[in-house]
């Protein structure tokens, strides 16, 4: 890599660190190509990215970042995985993780807070953004089918009462 190539990646991560819901950091040694591409995938299905950089860049790249904190992380065979929606990559990674024992999470990054191993798995324990909107709108939604219900009985109790009064009229 020359040195444009370096300032470029150096300007990605920084864009990665900055626009990220959530930050990952794992040790990935051992992984097979398929693995990794079972993770990428995983991971773009979320709304995801997994990123492989040298942990110099990522370091360069981390300076006067929200997330510097977690430079530190940044030591042998490591990969990124981030997404905006602060909960997605950590639930891919903890899924991954559980599924391939050389997949390691180091810890990473939410906004300004640091991530320890066990942020990262009480991270991905929460419910996603879309979890939250379907809750909400089952909220929203409940009272106004009651609302309803509850308007729709009356004139169904009515209709029953003057079909019943019609049948004995008739059979009168």
């Amino acid at each position: 890599m020359d040195r444009a190539q370096k300032e470029k990646v150096v300007d990605e991560l920084g864009q990665i660190f900055e626009s990220s819901g959530v930050v990952v950091v794992a040790h990935y040694a051992g992984l097979t190509v398929a693995e990794m591409q079972d993770l990428r995938a995983r991971m773009r299905e979320a709304g995801g990215s997994v990123r492989v950089a040298k942990n110099r860049l990522a370091k360069i790249a981390l300076e006067g970042k929200p997330c510097a904190s977690m430079a530190t992380l940044l030591t042998g065979m490591t990969v990124l995985a981030y997404s905006e929606d602060p909960v997605a990559a950590a639930k891919v990674a903890e899924g991954f993780a559980k599924d391939n024992s050389k997949f390691e999470i180091l810890g990473g990054a939410m906004g300004e807070t640091a991530l320890d191993r066990a942020g990262v798995k009480a991270v991905s324990e929460m419910p996603s953004r879309e979890e939250l909107i379907a809750s909400i709108v089952g909220c929203i939604g409940a009272p106004a089918a009651n609302i309803a219900g509850a308007i729709g009985a009356p004139a169904s109790n009515i209709a029953s009462i003057l079909s019943t009064i019609e049948e004995r009229a008739e059979a009168a």
